[in-house]
């Protein structure tokens, strides 16, 4: 299953999980909503599907740079015999994957890749615990917000953007999940709280400090913007599940919702403050079965589809 639609795949903290800058959030004023989007054609894209020798069966791509450096991971976690193991891949695709995981770690995802090639994500102790962590000109830092509390501390790290600054979210002693951004050069760590929401993830960052991300609230799952100093959120339309993943310097979003029907689709969101419109993404190998997680400022998307023989695979799909 894909992470919207099977709780072991959710917000991929629980894949896992078993185990000074922006203002709170809650100081920000909530702006009319200009997402009453309309719909695009994905057929301008062009799909590669991309799995790693090593587990052909599991392969979830999260992050693109402009030089199409993939970051992601293969293994689904799911047992000993399949650990996530982290990795990046270069332009061509052409499989010379080079593996990068958090020393010691039992199992490692690599969540973002920035322009110069420096990464952030998230890794687990051999207690389940996890931690983020940013690998900064190749020196490896590990994240883990005060307030990560239960059997189990849950800190991981989604986002990051080339000025150092990541984002993602802890869970609490009762497992709610609370947003954050992170500085990896001040080591600042300031907490983002999306006004009246029940838990908040924050996902993605760009260049531009503008930051997306996901909140819950009456059991709905909606997607937030954060563009100097305005926040206003969002909904798929007729989705009660939309989870943005990343957002680039164009203010392309990218994410996927869950319909009616349970399936999962992929989508990228244009102009969201100006003339916002949707795109459905389905890779043509998974329909009902597609999320999208990372964007370039070429436009080029990277994410995931289950196949018809439930294996997991990553696309990079190019306009």
């Amino acid at each position: 299953m894909t992470r919207s639609t099977h709780p072991r795949r959710l917000r991929r903290a629980l894949v896992l999980a078993g185990a000074a800058g922006l203002a709170l959030f809650a100081t920000l004023a909530a702006t009319a909503s200009p997402f009453a989007a309309s719909h695009r054609s994905a057929s301008a894209y062009t799909f590669q599907a991309i799995t790693d020798p090593k587990d052909p069966t599991f392969v979830q791509l999260l992050g693109i740079n402009d030089s199409g450096l993939i970051a992601g991971y293969y293994g689904s976690g799911a047992s000993a015999a399949h650990p996530n193991k982290g990795f990046t891949l270069p332009a061509p695709h052409n499989g010379n994957f080079v593996s990068e995981n958090y020393p010691g770690s039992v199992q490692t995802q690599v969540t973002a890749v920035t322009s110069t090639g420096n990464t952030a994500g998230f890794w687990v102790d051999a207690k389940g615990n996890n931690h983020g962590f940013i690998d900064w000109n190749g020196v490896f830092t590990t994240v883990d917000a005060p307030g990560a509390a239960g059997k189990t501390k849950t800190t991981q790290l989604l986002g990051l953007n080339a000025a150092g600054v990541a984002v993602g979210f802890y869970n609490d002693a009762a497992g709610t999940s609370h947003a954050f951004k992170y500085n990896q050069s001040t080591r600042v760590l300031t907490p983002l709280t999306p006004p009246n929401a029940d838990s908040a993830v924050a996902t993605g960052i760009n260049s531009k400090d503008e930051i997306v991300g996901f909140l819950t609230r009456d059991k709905t799952t909606a997607g937030f913007f954060v563009s100097h100093a305005a926040f206003d959120e969002f909904d798929y339309p007729g989705s009660t599940n939309t989870q943005p993943f990343g957002v680039n310097n164009n203010d392309e979003i990218v994410g996927s919702e869950v319909d009616a029907k349970g399936q999962s689709h992929g989508f990228t969101l244009t102009s969201p403050s100006t003339h916002a419109s949707f795109t459905a993404i389905d890779d043509p190998q998974g329909v009902g079965s597609t999320v999208v997680n990372g964007v370039n400022d070429k436009g080029q998307l990277v994410g995931f589809y289950q196949d018809s023989a439930k294996n997991t695979v990553g696309f990079l799909a190019t306009p």
